[in-house]
């Protein structure tokens, strides 16, 4: 075999493998989506904060990307991925696309999830947008199982930040959409996966921007109560992995809350609490006493039979 027939073999060889780990994104409401209003004036942005991180804003077309693992490498579990950014932007690759490839890498199909923001600008209830937009996600996981090689038994919900709000919120919900009895199965996770994540909404030790955010400057009690998901939770709330650090900004009181709300109610869950690391770490490659901390995530799911 000559130079440039080998140099052609490694390439297509290469490309086949990237077609397995990424695909393009899908719409999730490719006929628009509901509880939206058209603002045709306004565009999604990208941005850097300081640290170099990716952010997105002004998303009102959300969008699912798949990262399909290897067939020879899949688990049949999958982990749907809302990046963080308090209901104001999206982290979408710090916390997004890194993990989803992580996931693909090892054999678990992954999903990142950009949710629409919520803002009575573009919302007619903002509140209800971003979990919508979840909801809708893991009604398409399940319905294209088959073709995608996943169990639909084997669906969680991955959240940082707010958009760990979110995939709580998920985790503790009943539907916001419109469908038959058949889907309250279909939009409910099978397992929860939350990083440093915002549960509360009320005053002790919420988070006061996220709160704003999606429920604006002076919401009523009800609706904070309903949004705090540590008083949401049930003996039917599926099983969850917290990692949180002490220091965070975010306080950590949120995951211990919800913690101890899962224990209650006999759920299983699995807590780490660092002393530092404070918030939005990501993957952590440099902090050390966190570095290589996914794998925690991997141990559990395999512990709790998610990958078999």
């Amino acid at each position: 075999m000559d130079l440039k027939a080998l140099f052609c073999l490694i390439m297509l060889s290469g490309i086949a493998s990237l077609g397995w780990a990424q695909q393009d994104s899908l719409f999730l409401w490719p006929e628009g989506a509901p509880n939206s209003i058209a603002l045709d004036t306004l565009e999604e942005t990208i941005s850097f904060n300081p640290n170099g991180v990716k952010l997105v804003q002004y998303v009102q077309h959300p969008t699912l990307h798949p990262y399909l693992p290897d067939p020879e490498l899949a688990t049949g579990a999958a982990v749907i991925i809302c990046p963080g950014g308090g209901y104001r932007v999206l982290a979408i690759d710090h916390e997004g696309h890194k993990f989803a490839q992580w996931f693909a890498d090892r054999g678990v199909a992954a999903f990142v999830l950009k949710y629409r923001l919520p803002t009575d600008y573009w919302m007619k209830q903002p509140e209800k947008g971003p979990l919508m937009d979840l909801q809708r996600a893991l009604q398409v996981v399940r319905e294209r199982s088959a073709e995608w090689s996943i169990n639909a038994e084997r669906v969680g919900v991955m959240g940082f930040s707010a958009g760990g709000h979110l995939a709580a919120t998920a985790l503790t919900h009943e539907p916001v959409i419109e469908g038959d009895e058949e889907q309250r199965f279909t939009v409910k996770p099978n397992f929860g996966i939350l990083i440093y994540p915002v549960i509360s909404m009320g005053e002790a030790f919420g988070h006061v921007w996220s709160r704003r955010q999606l429920l604006g400057d002076w919401p009523k009690y009800e609706t904070v109560e309903a949004y705090s998901a540590e008083k949401q939770v049930d003996p039917e709330t599926p099983p969850c992995f917290l990692l949180h650090a002490a220091d965070d900004k975010v306080s950590v009181r949120n995951s211990l809350a919800f913690a101890d709300a899962l224990a209650q109610s006999g759920v299983s869950v699995e807590v780490h609490i660092p002393s530092t690391g404070g918030h939005g770490f990501g993957m952590a490659e440099e902090i050390a006493h966190l570095k290589g901390w996914p794998q925690w995530i991997w141990d559990w799911m395999n512990r709790m039979g998610w990958l078999e």
